[in-house]
């Protein structure tokens, strides 16, 4: 099953004073790494482009995540996104977050299940074609 991966650097400001990465910095970058898959498949613009002119939005209606090992300031990461469900009117993304090294190390586990809503009504709306269409090999 192919992932979308993004690797982003584990700053200062995402650590507590355990010294550990702050758990609700884990949702950051999950956003992160889902705005950077439409920036790699859609373009720089695709995703705020969707938002403002298609006024087609994805707010989450549920999240979770496990976490198994500690991240640190100074640590990479590395994100993978897969979707665990391709619904008509919502969209299962899975999250995997690795501490990039040798071998890397599984350090949380995400879902979030995000809506797909019509933003001028506030009401659920199937997805775009263009959407199941980008995410398609990401299916599990």
């Amino acid at each position: 099953m192919p992932a979308f991966t993004y690797e982003l650097p584990v700053r200062f400001a995402d650590v507590d004073h355990a010294g550990i990465v702050y758990y609700p910095r884990f949702f950051h970058f999950f956003h992160v790494a889902f705005e950077e898959l439409w920036r790699a498949k859609m373009g720089a613009r695709a995703y705020s482009e969707l938002i403002d002119r298609e006024r087609v939005g994805f707010p989450c209606v549920h999240a979770e995540c496990d976490f198994h090992a500690p991240l640190r300031f100074g640590d990479s990461a590395g994100i993978e996104v897969t979707v665990a469900k391709l619904g008509t009117k919502s969209i299962t993304f899975r999250y995997r977050v690795f501490r990039i090294g040798d071998p890397p190390t599984l350090a949380a586990e995400g879902r979030v299940v995000c809506a797909v809503v019509d933003l001028a009504r506030f009401v659920a709306i199937p997805a775009p074609g263009k959407v199941t269409a980008m995410l398609q090999d990401l299916v599990e």
